[in-house]
This record gives C-alpha cells, sequence and structure tokens, in this order.
C-alpha cells in the first residue's frame, strides 16, 4: 500500500482524529493550533495544508473570516466535510489539492498553517500576503525512536536527527522568508493501554505496513514488556515548529 493509499483508508475511518487516545504526555511545550490561533484575526483568511479530518481547523475556525482547509487524500477531505456537516460553521470550505500546485490567487491568504504535511515554500510564499504568517509543525527524525530501534525501521529512521529541519529553513530563505523562528521539543509519552499503541501505529506512517510483517506483533509485544512503567507504555514525541514572514 502505497502513501496516498494509507492516507484515504485512515481518512475515511477516522480522518486526523486521536482524541480517543489514552495517552499522557510530560514536555510539550506548545499546541500548534493554539500557536496559530493566537495569530489570527477576525478579518484573515487562513490556508491549513494537510488539513487531515479538518478536526483541528473547525476548533480554531471561529476566530477567522474564512478558513480553507486542503488535503491531498480524497479519504480525509471526505471526512472534512463530514465534521464540517456536523459543526454549524459556514466560513469554512474543504478541498482536495496538492500543496505542490496551490490553485489560488497570488497573495490571498494572511496566514498558512501546515501540521505534519509535506508543503512548498514557494508555493506558500506565491499564496501568501506579503507581511503575512506561515507556521509549520512536523515530526522531527527522531520521534518514536524505541519503537523504530524495536522494529529495525520506521518514518525517516537511520536519517540524521534535524536533516528535515535544517532543509525546510534554508528553503523557506530561498523562497523569500524571514523572521524565521524556530522551536522544539522532544517530550515523553506515556501510552495507557496496548490498544491505544496499536491505534496510533495503524493510522500514522510511524511503522510502515505494521502489522504486515509476520514478525510485527512478536516485536510489538517485547516493545510493550520493555518499555511498561507505572505511568503507561513509554515512548518518545520528538516535533519542530517553525514560523516565518514574507
Amino acid at each position: 500500500m502505497n502513501e496516498i493509499d494509507f492516507y484515504d483508508k485512515v481518512g475515511k475511518v477516522n480522518g486526523w482524529n486521536f482524541s480517543e487516545l489514552k495517552c499522557e504526555s510530560e514536555g510539550v511545550t506548545w499546541n500548534f493550533y493554539e500557536e496559530v490561533q493566537a495569530r489570527c484575526n477576525h478579518s484573515d483568511i487562513l490556508l491549513d495544508i494537510g488539513t487531515g479530518g479538518g478536526e483541528n481547523a473547525l476548533k480554531i475556525a471561529s476566530s477567522l473570516c474564512l478558513l480553507i482547509g486542503i488535503d491531498l487524500s480524497r479519504g480525509m477531505v471526505e471526512t472534512a466535510k463530514s465534521n464540517l456537516n456536523h459543526s454549524g460553521l459556514s466560513n469554512v470550505r474543504f478541498l482536495q489539492m496538492s500543496s505542490e500546485n496551490l490553485q489560488f490567487p497570488a497573495e490571498f491568504f494572511d496566514l498558512v498553517s501546515n501540521q505534519h504535511a509535506p508543503f512548498n515554500p514557494k508555493e506558500v510564499a506565491n499564496v501568501l500576503k506579503k507581511g503575512g504568517t506561515f507556521l509549520t509543525q512536523q515530526v522531527s527524525e527522531g520521534d518514536k525512536l524505541n519503537v523504530k530501534k524495536a522494529f529495525g525501521r520506521g518514518q525517516s529512521f537511520a536519517e540524521k536527527d534535524g536533516t528535515l529541519k535544517e532543509r525546510y529553513i534554508q528553503e523557506l530563505k530561498d523562497a523569500g522568508f524571514s523572521d524565521i523562528q524556530v522551536h522544539d521539543y522532544d517530550a515523553i509519552e506515556y501510552y495507557q493501554r496496548p490498544e491505544d499503541l496499536i491505534f496510533l501505529l495503524q493510522h500514522t506512517p510511524i511503522i510502515p505496513n505494521f502489522g504486515q510483517e509476520r514478525s510485527d506483533l512478536h516485536i510489538l509485544n517485547n516493545f510493550i514488556e520493555t518499555n511498561q512503567t507505572e505511568k503507561g507504555i513509554c515512548t518518545n514525541a520528538k516535533r519542530f515548529m517553525i514560523a516565518a514572514h514574507l
């Protein structure tokens, strides 16, 4: 199953909703969409790239004049539109669109946000107004490191930590962004039940094709036994956030 098929499947089943997971975190220093909302004015138009099922975007829509969420996955967009129908909001639109080809007028948006999805800095710069803000949160290579080591494979496994961050910073500079601010955290996570960890691995690309390898269940059971603590099954969440201005 390729990545697009994977996200279509997840999108139709769950969107990007992890609210049912029983997981406690220590060391998280920001909430991404609260950071976005703090930069919003009621007259602003915001583009949310990689909006998934739209759950997070819908929470901040009342702070904006208009919010447009896009995702490459048809399944995600279908779920986002369903969530929108249940929200009662009238200032939100969800569209299937690639971040590599943003089909909007130049300088249309006051803000652009992006959480855990690919983006093209030049495309963002084209649709963002001068003086506008771009905010992205991304998963660092060192995320879920003990999980990846246990399986011997995983998202960005064996890549040098910080590679993606440095690439995006340089690409943003090349696209004309300035005043680039970077923040990092490496939080501890405790998953309360094996079911919570299994749900995470089934709905994210942390371990590609999780469950399809015959040894995956045995590896997972050993991982749980090794990393079980009084607080839960222990791993880490490593993130970086970039705020940049045109």
